[in-house]
């Protein structure tokens, strides 16, 4: 290249705006004006060699694909696979994994001593005098309804068996009013 055509492809010799093509074909002298055509058929067939390269390669590119078994799905599950390695080993997601972390240990703790307190409020109340009272209550209804206490059940026992004596013993006094009437 000669000095002449340096200076052209310079950017700070190429006008701006909409007139900067006529404006800088009015500047150029003939010869120069040739020398840029010839300077751009030859960036266009380069162009063009590079996409034909391009295509071929592309082309070349899916055989060995093909052959390897490598499907579209494939290469997403592994773009994917290597995203979340590539978040995983950042700073942010190693500090929110142990805040997290952190976060579930103490809510596991909270719940567990939650629970501790409710079965011991439970204890607390099948122990009262109150609740004592009431299942003696229970085992004499149901000694009076049921005959002699055959076992010593816990509270569901009882409650379940003075329920189905108390049904039958409505159910005897409806068939003893039916006969009745």
């Amino acid at each position: 290249m000669d000095s002449a055509e340096q200076d052209l492809l310079k950017p700070e010799s190429v006008p701006e705006g909409e007139d900067a093509a006529a404006t800088l074909k009015d500047t150029l002298s003939d010869e120069e004006q040739e020398i840029l055509r010839k300077e751009l058929e030859k960036v266009e067939e380069e162009i063009q060699t590079l996409n034909h390269v391009l295509a071929a390669k592309e082309r070349r590119l899916a055989e060995i694909k093909r052959k390897l078994g490598v499907t579209p799905l494939t290469e997403l599950k592994q773009n994917i696979s290597k995203g979340l390695q590539d978040v995983a080993s950042t700073n942010v997601y190693r500090k929110t994994s142990e805040t997290l972390s952190n976060a579930g240990q103490r809510a596991s703790a909270a719940i567990s001593t939650v629970g501790s307190v409710i079965t011991k409020k439970l204890e607390d109340v099948k122990n009262s005098p109150t609740f004592k009272s009431f299942e003696e209550k229970v085992e004499s209804l149901k000694s009076k309804v049921g005959g002699p206490k055959q076992s010593t059940g816990d509270f569901e026992e009882v409650l379940n068996s003075a329920a189905n004596a108390s049904a039958s013993a409505t159910e005897d006094l409806t068939e003893k009013d039916e006969e009745n009437h």
